[in-house]
């Protein structure tokens, strides 16, 4: 089964064309609908002929009640000049789709992706050449951020640091998929702990189907090729990373544990007691507790308080490493304290 090492690997070769399953955007889209009422949308690493978040939004367009929905590639498009013919064949370049409105195409009485590809065909909506590469970064993809409301992708996961950073500089909101390892980069973790990002509702264990692209090669468990040649792979600890809100972030985690010395060693180097799993967090222990990443899927602002990051906790002696337990290093641990704690 494809790990970890997939995205990495991916990061090191620049291979960051993993297109999300259609199951999965709406998956999680559906616990956000109230914040798209009037909104513009931009999937900025969005081929439309191939990218399913723009069919999602574009399919969904009357029903969210959607203001604009904008979609860039990148530099060279898979698909256009080929499968739909769009541009010559030589000047497969990078293109932005502006929609308004979406209407039933085919007169079945609803918007569905047969409308989609339709609308794409018959360019019945605005797509233009970009002047630039289309790169996230490019000063007319920027602008584009600029007059967008909620930003909804899978980024570059090799540039996934620099991605977030520009989302946070012009204060948008945002659904994208990343790694969970995300959550202890020394620029990321403290917008979760100011509760400026946290994970979304709909994957919290296991792992997810991603598209890739036919040459794309398929050498780990978790690779498949379908009938028609499409090429997939799976990927472990996939998360969606938000600043958009959802009920269930608020539900409170049952606690059931009470707390032992035997059961809960402190570290050596910090005052904290070193849990293990999530579901083990005592519910009458009242300090600092060092807690699993993956906290993070189960976690309640309004329940726990975040206190930093095991590495770079301020009076950690070891400043940069992980705790120790009889000297031994232990996992990434997020610290914790639950409200109204002791301080």
């Amino acid at each position: 089964m494809a790990g970890n090492a997939d995205l990495n690997n991916a990061g090191r070769a620049r291979k960051d064309e993993f297109y999300t399953q259609l199951t999965v955007i709406e998956a999680e889209l559906r616990h956000y609908r109230k914040h798209f009422a009037g909104k513009t949308v931009f999937c900025n690493c969005d081929d439309p002929y191939e990218s399913n978040f723009f069919k999602y939004f574009a399919m969904n367009f009357n029903f969210l009640g959607l203001k604009k929905l904008i979609a860039t590639c990148y530099d060279p498009s898979p698909i256009a000049g080929d499968e739909l013919p769009l541009f010559e064949p030589a000047e497969k370049r990078a293109f932005k789709i502006e929609i308004t409105e979406v209407a039933d195409v085919n007169g079945d009485g609803a918007v569905d992706l047969a409308d989609v590809a339709l609308l794409i065909k018959n360019r019945r909506n605005t797509l233009t050449v970009l002047d630039g590469n289309g790169d996230f970064r490019s000063d007319e993809c920027v602008e584009l951020l600029k007059e967008s409301d909620i930003v909804v992708t899978n980024p570059p996961f090799s540039l996934f640091r620099e991605y977030m950073a520009q989302l946070i500089r012009y204060e948008k909101k945002f659904l994208i998929i990343g790694n969970i390892n995300a959550v202890t980069y020394k620029d990321v973790f403290p917008l979760i702990a100011r509760n400026r990002l946290w994970l979304g509702a709909s994957i919290h264990s296991g792992d997810r189907e991603f598209a890739v692209p036919k040459n794309y090669p398929l050498n780990a468990a978790g690779c498949r090729e379908d009938a028609d040649g499409n090429r997939f792979i799976r990927v472990k600890g996939v998360r969606w990373f938000t600043n958009l809100d959802y009920p269930q972030r608020h539900e409170e985690l049952i606690l059931y544990k009470r707390y032992t010395q035997e059961e809960y060693p402190k570290f050596d180097n910090y005052d904290a007691i070193d849990v293990d799993k999530t579901t083990e967090i005592p519910y009458d222990y009242d300090g600092v507790m060092g807690v699993p990443i993956t906290f993070l899927d189960k976690y309640n602002p309004d329940q726990f308080d975040i206190i930093g990051l095991d590495r770079y906790v301020p009076d950690n002696p070891r400043y940069g490493h992980r705790f120790t337990i009889d000297g031994k290093e232990q996992y990434a641990r997020i610290l914790i304290r639950r409200k109204g704690g002791a301080q």
